[in-house]
This record gives C-alpha cells, sequence and structure tokens, in this order.
C-alpha cells in the first residue's frame, strides 16, 4: 500500500503504515515497550543472542546424551577423553586429572585418552571467513579427533568427555555440527565439565 492510497483510507491506516515502517527498520527482535503514544521496539542485546545460542546448543547436546543412556539401559557409560593443546610441547597432563576426575564424579568409565595439538596459524582457516571469531584447527582435520569418531562409530565408547567447547571448536555452526554428527552417526553424546557459555565479544 503506497501512502497515496493510505490517504483515501484514513488517518487509521496512516498510523498502521507509520507502525509498520518502524517495525522494518527494526532488527532486533523483542516487543514493543509501554509507557508511549508510539510503540518502541526492544531491541535484542547481543548477550542475550549469545545466551539464548549456548542454551540451544546445550539443549541438542543433552538430547543426544539422553538417546544414549535410554539404549545404554543400566549399563555405565564408557567415553573418551579428550584435549586440544595449544603446542607440541604442551601435554594435556592437568586435563586429563580434571576428566578423570570429572569421569569417576558421574560414573563414567574412561576407554582411552586422545588428544590433538593445535595448528599453527598459517594453516588454519577462518571460520565464515571472520578473522574476528578466531583461528583454530577444525575437529575433522585433527588425527586425533578423527581417531575418536573412529572408536566411537565401531562401538567402543558411548561419548567424548572434554574441558569445555573450546577443545571442540569456538565457531558456534561448527560446534552444532560436531554434536549432531557425533549423536546421529556415531550414537554418541559429548559431555563438557564446564558447560556452554557465551562467546566474550571480540
Amino acid at each position: 500500500m503506497s501512502p497515496h492510497n493510505a490517504v483515501k483510507h484514513g488517518a487509521d491506516v496512516l498510523s498502521l503504515v507509520a507502525v509498520d515502517r518502524r517495525r522494518e527498520k527494526h532488527t532486533g527482535g523483542g516487543a514493543p515497550a509501554a509507557g508511549h503514544d508510539h510503540p518502541r521496539w526492544a531491541r535484542t542485546s547481543p548477550r542475550a543472542k549469545r545466551q539464548s545460542r549456548a542454551g540451544q546448543l546445550r539443549g541438542l547436546r543433552e538430547h543426544f546424551y539422553r538417546q544414549v543412556v535410554d539404549a545404554r539401559a543400566d549399563q555405565p557409560l564408557r567415553v573418551l577423553a579428550y584435549s586440544l593443546v595449544p603446542s607440541p610441547r604442551a601435554r594435556p597432563d592437568e586435563d586429563w586429572g580434571t576428566l578423570q576426575a570429572e569421569a569417576d564424579q558421574l560414573g563414567y568409565a574412561i576407554a582411552a585418552r586422545l588428544h590433538d595439538v593445535a595448528v599453527p596459524v598459517t594453516t588454519t582457516y577462518f571460520p565464515a571467513s571472520s578473522a574476528s571469531q578466531g583461528v583454530y584447527t577444525p575437529p575433522w582435520d585433527r588425527p586425533g579427533w578423527l581417531e575418536a569418531e573412529r572408536q566411537l562409530r565401531e562401538g567402543l565408547a558411548d561419548g567424548v568427555i572434554v574441558l569445555d567447547r573450546h577443545h571442540i571448536s569456538s565457531d558456534d555452526d561448527e560446534y552444532h555440527a560436531v554434536i549432531k554428527h557425533l549423536g546421529e552417526h556415531c550414537q554418541a553424546f559429548l559431555h563438557l565439565v564446564i558447560s556452554e557459555e557465551p562467546v566474550a565479544p571480540t
């Protein structure tokens, strides 16, 4: 409807057109704020969006965990301890201690320990072509992670336990793909010692 056509229908239509235009300009989502003659649309903050995505990722991870638990009945769960260390000189010993303590607390049996070394910056890629998201090696390019997937597919373990999501990927879409792949293709789950948290703004 053009403004010229709106004039033929009266002032009420014009006010609706004006409200619709304000809605078109608004890109943040949310609901109108009360207490004013004209509605103001509250923006969804970047922090709230990050928290929402973190909750979605956690929900997906927990969904596949429940599937594995239901399939295993009362049998103890076997997990692979996985760590990503920053350099060839770094050792994952501290991670192993934390992962073992978490596994003991939850009654998991650690079937194997696997780790990878982060690849130097020159051979990594930028997810979604955005340098601000950080640099890391995709999980499917890491030999230790590929070995973890092989053992999961062969039924040698039921899941993977890691310190936090950044040992897998800091990129939300990439991390989501890994959780889904483990659940759908390996019938396995991912357990984090430190649950998903919003990525700090860069």
